[in-house]
């Protein structure tokens, strides 16, 4: 199973529509998939009792990480880096059995001009540092508005193309693991 986990908290947002366009790629191959989607974490997620006692969405999302046979994550760009939001979760999952050898695979997105490319590289850094596996295909989309929308969901063909083949090359990544995908 693969976990998909859209990367901010923002409802409504773009980061979602690309998580679940993705979530029907790997459908279309026939690979169990689950998505995590961080609007649903409560807000006593950011309580400082948390780290000691989990609330029950974050038991239940951590349970599916440390099903999976690899994590997708969707992050857009905020302020230069990763959302608040996703950078709390990664941090109350446990240590260091969530991301010990699991394959990661990124996606990022931005209004501006790079395609979220510091926080995928601010990502792998806290995911290498958690012993995970980083695939290299990452696939960076600026100006996401223009190529995503919420009625169609990925528009531009040449996107579609290159996030097909991350899905295909990062099913093959996870196997060549020995992971069950």
């Amino acid at each position: 199973m693969i976990a998909l986990i859209v990367g901010t908290n923002r409802e409504g947002s773009l980061s979602s529509v690309l998580t679940h366009w993705l979530a029907g790629v790997y459908k279309e191959l026939g690979i169990d998939y689950k998505i995590l989607d961080l609007t649903c974490l409560p807000l006593e997620i950011f309580s400082p009792k948390a780290y000691l006692e989990k609330p029950e969405k974050v038991k239940e999302f951590t349970e599916i990480i440390l099903e999976s046979s690899g994590i997708v994550v969707v992050t857009p760009e905020y302020n230069g880096s990763m959302s608040g939001a996703l950078k709390l979760f990664i941090d109350m999952l446990p240590f260091p059995e969530s991301f010990e050898n699991r394959p990661i695979c990124y996606v990022g997105i931005s209004s501006g001009q790079f395609g979220a490319l510091r926080p995928v590289e601010h990502l792998q850094q806290v995911f290498g540092y958690r012993n995970a596996y980083n695939f290299p295909k990452r696939v960076f989309i600026p100006s996401v508005h223009k190529v995503v929308n919420k009625e169609q969901g990925v528009t531009d063909q040449d996107l579609i193309v290159r996030l097909k083949d991350q899905v295909s090359g990062f099913i093959s990544f996870c196997r060549s693991l020995g992971k069950n995908v």
